[in-house]
């Protein structure tokens, strides 16, 4: 877990997160509203716990993630691209 001020990202989101930052799995609609910086699909997508932990979402990326893997739609496609190639020369 994943804990800002009063606020948290609970483990069982942070799985989602991992996976998505090292892998490039696309994340679920709440996450993908996060990381694409849209807050009213976030507020629209969060179920009841994630709804009162949003600045924890924000701060964990703003502070912990690399900078190219959030922030707009475009660089989440570019990062599940990257992502996906590295894997893929991995395989090889």
């Amino acid at each position: 877990m994943y804990e800002f001020r009063e606020f948290h990202i609970p483990d069982r989101m942070m799985d989602g997160i991992t996976r998505y930052i090292e892998h490039g799995i696309p994340p679920g609609s709440f996450l993908e509203a996060i990381i694409i910086n849209d807050l009213s699909s976030a507020v629209s997508n969060a179920d009841d716990e994630n709804m009162g932990n949003i600045p924890a979402y924000v701060a964990y990326f703003y502070n912990h993630t690399p900078q190219g893997c959030w922030g707009s739609d475009a660089k989440m496609r570019n990062w599940i691209d990257k992502k996906v190639k590295e894997n893929d020369e991995k395989k090889l």
